[in-house]
């Protein structure tokens, strides 16, 4: 049984990106902290590590539970780390706020002008 893996074979693993690839990209970029810290590829995780994914906007910060070289099901990766409480509050808070955000879209009911509207416009703007 393994005790520590790569962060990047983790990540791939655990299912929080596609390919082994994307999450060296994603690491390099910044984007993934082991415990509170900046991290490379090739750093080891092992249970009880503290992870951060920022892949939307309110933080993933998930605890390892378990290390897997292999990518599996999705249920078997989900064993694989748990969601702090505090994280999973904020993404939901944040899933309220967008639900009860206006739709962006809202104010355009007429759509595009025509070429009718246009001239109409050119004419009133004095052009």
């Amino acid at each position: 049984m393994l005790e520590r893996i790569r962060l990047d074979k983790w990540l791939w693993a655990a299912r929080f990106y596609k390919t082994r690839g994307l999450a060296v990209d994603e690491i390099g970029r910044g984007r993934v902290l082991v415990n509170g810290q900046p991290a490379k590829p090739a750093r080891e995780v092992g249970p009880g590590d503290l992870v951060t994914v920022r892949k939307e906007d309110p933080p993933i910060h998930v605890r390892v539970l378990a290390v897997s070289a292999v990518r599996g099901p999705a249920p078997v990766a989900r064993g694989l780390y748990e969601e702090t409480a505090d994280s999973s509050a904020a993404r939901q808070r944040a899933a309220e706020l967008r639900r009860l955000a206006p739709e962006p879209a809202a104010g355009l009911a007429d759509g595009r002008p025509t070429k009718r509207d246009r001239r109409r416009i050119d004419a009133w703007r004095g052009q």
